[in-house]
């Protein structure tokens, strides 16, 4: 039987460690955030628009059930996923913010990018205009290379 006590304490303060927004202190939780919208479903997780209370600054929320990470087998990926959103940090990237879990779930509040990603203005058959795709492409390089400096592979 998996015991969530020890992802409490990989977690560590309940916050990303490499650059805190807030007092070191701060127990932060659910309460600390207002959710403003849905915006993504995932295959055991759920995304939201949400405000923190204390800032107003706003964040995406991804939130996943903890019965459902155990039976699907998907623990040491969400493990995984956490180790790594809590090391790396970059301007391309989304960055993780606060981490924290209650009873029944799990939660990473990251940074919020209203725009769409590139594979949803595909589906949309988008044109992008050549100076468009070489900026694009540069930062996409940019994020590859800072993964790989990082010894992490993107699939």
């Amino acid at each position: 039987m998996f015991h969530w006590g020890k992802w409490k304490k990989r977690m560590g303060a309940n916050s990303s460690s490499k650059r805190p927004v807030f007092d070191e202190k701060e127990d932060v939780n659910f309460d600390h955030f207002q959710i403003l919208r849905a915006i993504g479903k995932g295959s055991f997780g759920k995304v939201c628009i949400v405000q923190k209370r204390d800032t107003e600054k706003m964040y995406a929320m991804k939130y996943m059930n903890k019965q459902q990470c155990i039976e699907r087998d998907e623990v040491r990926n969400v493990f995984r996923e956490l180790e790594i959103l809590q090391e790396i940090e970059h301007v391309f990237l989304v960055n993780l913010w606060y981490s924290f879990q209650d009873e029944e779930d799990m939660f990473m509040v990251v940074d919020l990018l209203l725009g769409g990603d590139l594979r949803y203005h595909l589906q949309q058959n988008v044109q992008f205009g050549e100076e468009a795709v070489k900026l694009y492409l540069c930062e996409m390089t940019l994020a590859l290379d800072y993964l790989q400096s990082q010894h992490i592979i993107h699939r």
